[in-house]
């Protein structure tokens, strides 16, 4: 979706109250978006191999079908919890541009509730499987609020989509997912 409707489009539409319809098209445009965009080829990186079988501050779940949830989104998000299977999951995100863009590294924090080490891999809408550029690296000390261990990972995204970040320990796991554009 590119572009907005200002007041004078509203007008035109033959609205006079502008605040009474944003939040109702707003919420409308975030349902309509969805992560459709063609998977490109993976790009020198990250090693990237075949899929196995099977990052807002609410919950989101591992994206299902050709759409991702409007949660993946991270512009204007420092932090956001996942999706857990007896454990609880938060990503704190270190960008270094407005989106999540493809071959660009970014710095993400987690805590995770449960016990044992941490691994973690990502799964991105073509089925292709990329792991952590860094990491995950265990923090010894930290001032942020969350439940559980904290590590430290970096990452970088080779096509742009929906990717599913997965956790796992001992006991426990978490998904997030995130919404990567391309870069350009």
């Amino acid at each position: 979706m590119t572009g907005s409707i200002g007041v004078r489009g509203m007008r035109a539409l033959g609205v006079r109250r502008a605040s009474a319809v944003v939040v109702p098209l707003l919420a409308l445009a975030l349902v309509a978006v969805g992560c459709d965009s063609p998977a490109a080829p993976p790009a020198a990186g990250p090693a990237v191999t075949p899929p196995p079988s099977g990052v807002g501050l609410q919950p989101s779940g591992p994206a299902t079908g050709a759409g991702c949830p409007a949660t993946a989104d991270l512009t204007g998000l420092s932090e956001r919890q996942g999706s857990g299977d007896g454990a609880t999951l938060w990503a704190l995100f270190f960008p270094t541009t407005p989106t999540l863009t493809t071959g660009e590294e970014i710095k993400i924090a987690w805590r995770m509730t449960g016990s044992g080490t941490l691994s973690m891999s990502a799964t991105g809408p073509s089925g292709a499987v990329v792991r952590p550029a860094w990491g995950p690296e265990a923090h010894t000390g930290s001032n942020w609020g969350r439940p559980g261990d904290e590590w430290g990972t970096g990452w970088v995204f080779p096509a742009p989509g929906c990717w599913t970040i997965h956790a796992q320990r001992s006991s426990g796991s978490g998904d997030l997912v995130v919404r990567v554009a391309l870069t350009g």
